[in-house]
């Protein structure tokens, strides 16, 4: 593998802060991380399920190779040179409970960061957060 492609949510504060992160990090592997469901997504991949990528972070190697969830945070991880022996790791049977553990918990986080999709009374926007852009919940009082 000679490059990989990470497709993440633009308008989710935690996956363009993880975005961030791994720019900064030395890659084994180089990584292009382009906003999932933006158009250069969909002329990169075409038969892609554009929909899918919006709700979980989807990978896609120079060979087609699709991952997602879990196993595409392991392939990112693996692409990084100080993170490489922790994503072997994560891909063992006593490690895959972790990084299950690891994607679900970020995936709450940032199901409550955007909201939900619709506010009271299925009417998008009612909540204060129909933009999908809600602000990170401060400390509590």
């Amino acid at each position: 593998m000679r490059r990989l492609t990470v497709l993440y949510d633009a308008d989710c504060p935690l996956c363009v802060h993880l975005r961030h992160w791994l720019l900064r990090q030395r890659q084994l592997v180089p990584l292009d991380l382009v906003p999932a469901g933006s158009q250069e997504a969909r002329r990169r991949f075409p038969d892609l399920d554009h929909a899918t990528t919006l709700r979980e972070i989807t990978v896609v190697g120079d060979r087609g190779q699709v991952y997602r969830a879990t196993a595409a945070w392991i392939v990112c991880l693996w692409a990084l040179a100080e993170h490489r022996p922790k994503a072997h790791w994560l891909a063992t049977p006593a490690g895959q409970p972790f990084a299950r553990m690891t994607v679900l918990a970020a995936a709450k986080w940032r199901e409550a960061l955007k909201g939900p999709e619709e506010g009271p009374g299925g009417s998008p926007g009612a909540d204060g957060c129909g933009d999908g852009r809600c602000e990170v919940p401060g400390p509590p009082r």
